[in-house]
């Protein structure tokens, strides 16, 4: 299908394209979307920083971005998905680009997908390119690519890595990934480069990680042997290769998860000092000052609320350990959604015994679970007589709902897919819960 410049100027119009250029959601393959980047002389003159991983991604590109930012270089970021508005995936100079430049890029796209033979693309392949144009066009100093899916086969694969940082590794996306932490950790460790840095900062990671780093001959950097963190309650330290820093604020992003996250992007600047050499100011001060919607993020007010886009058994974990060091609340109510291929048993039983009410909720995606199905899902497990839940078709219902059945020193967590968080950013939260805050 050829595009009418002149019907497919807006954002939107694109986007419903690329949704139906291919016949698959996701297609792993670097073939089709290598072709179409080659066809537009794609190419980064600048260092780029690769991270893939379960959870912590969207983490570590914010934090690498802060700081990198403060030590006055011009960064680009690409992360996925968005929580409220697709442009949020792609910053510039610390800046959401805009809509009319990214209408541009498809335009740009779709001209080389449909030179000659029409090349079919995924959703997530087709604006992976847009993206990258943009990001091309801008000539920049730096540019953070947050994998999609896996890391061997995701779309950003197709360029090389100066430095791949590998977070956390857990159990998703099984049926495209494999079923295991070894097959899973095969697949994110895709990203490395020969004689290139990889930093892991999963603790324990798999071996089929550290195989595939000593098959490729890249510059393995694991935590606990290259680089550590320690800490108290008032500061913490990080010591690498070469490199300490003493006396670090805690990062502005909540959780102790965090401070994982923190350590391998300390790791990685390490590792690429003599390319983007950054100082202690830069680190301290970005680090304080780095943001990022939904990652345990704590809304002022009463009642407290909570949001954070934890969609694995791993992440879920790490949310129920943060939310225990809230210390006490009368009341714990949640709103979850997700999709129906997770694994949320797991989910419901490592949270539920600090949850008292449970609003679940359908999501606007075909392959979201009901609200139903994961109330069933809960009843099926739940061990406490006292805790109660109820279903609705929105989170922006659900929020309503447990906004009005909760008292004021009570705590509302919002968790579960990216559509959950952003549902209430974008549609329930203005304005159900503003009268609420800082009451």
């Amino acid at each position: 299908m050829k595009i009418d410049p002149t019907a497919h100027d807006l954002l939107a119009d694109w986007l419903a394209h690329a949704e139906r250029l291919h016949p698959k959601t996701i297609d792993m393959g670097l073939a089709r979307v290598k072709t179409v980047a080659d066809r537009m002389g794609l190419t980064f003159d600048c260092p780029i920083i690769t991270v893939a991983g379960t959870n912590g991604k969207g983490s570590t590109c914010a934090m690498l971005e802060a700081i990198l930012l403060e030590a006055g270089y011009r960064t680009g970021v690409y992360t996925s998905p968005h929580l409220v508005d697709f442009e949020e995936r792609c910053r510039v100079r610390g800046d959401i680009v805009g809509a009319a430049d990214l209408v541009r890029a498809f335009a740009r796209v779709e001209a080389a997908r449909s030179q000659n033979d029409d090349i079919s693309l995924t959703y997530f392949e087709f604006t992976t390119l847009a993206i990258m144009q943009l990001m091309m066009d801008a000539k920049l100093d730096v540019v953070i690519l947050e994998v999609g899916l896996g890391g061997r086969l995701d779309a950003v694969n197709i360029f090389d890595t100066d430095c791949a940082i590998i977070t956390s590794i857990d159990l998703d996306h099984m049926e495209l990934l494999g079923n295991t932490r070894e097959l899973i950790g095969f697949e994110k460790a895709g990203i490395m480069r020969p004689g290139k840095p990889v930093v892991v900062s999963d603790p324990v990671p798999p071996q089929s990680v550290i195989a595939h780093a000593a098959k490729v001959g890249a510059d393995v950097w694991t935590f606990g042997k290259d680089f550590n963190f320690s800490g108290d309650k008032q500061q913490w330290g990080w010591a690498g290769r070469g490199r300490r820093y003493a006396g670090l604020a805690y990062p502005a992003l909540r959780g102790a998860n965090q401070l994982m996250n923190a350590s391998g992007v300390l790791a990685a600047l390490t590792a690429l000092r003599d390319l983007l050499p950054v100082t202690a100011q830069a680190v301290r001060v970005g680090l304080s000052m780095v943001e990022l919607p939904g990652r345990f993020q704590i809304l002022p007010g009463q009642p407290t609320l909570v949001l954070d886009v934890a969609h694995n058994p791993h992440s879920v974990a790490a949310l129920a350990e943060n939310l225990d060091a809230m210390g006490f609340y009368p009341c714990t109510h949640a709103v979850f959604g997700a999709m129906a291929d997770k694994d949320v048993a797991p989910m419901l039983a490592r949270v539920g015994p600090m949850v008292d009410k449970w609003y679940f909720t359908g999501l606007p995606t075909a392959r979201a679970a009901t609200a139903e199905a994961l109330q069933s899902a809960w009843q099926a497990s739940n061990s406490r007589q006292d805790a109660v839940s109820s279903a609705y078709k929105t989170p922006e219902f659900a929020l309503q709902a447990a906004i009005a059945a909760a008292d004021p020193a009570d705590r509302i967590v919002v968790f579960g897919s990216f559509y959950t968080v952003g549902g209430i950013l974008k549609g329930g939260l203005p304005r159900l819960f503003a009268k609420h805050l800082n009451a």
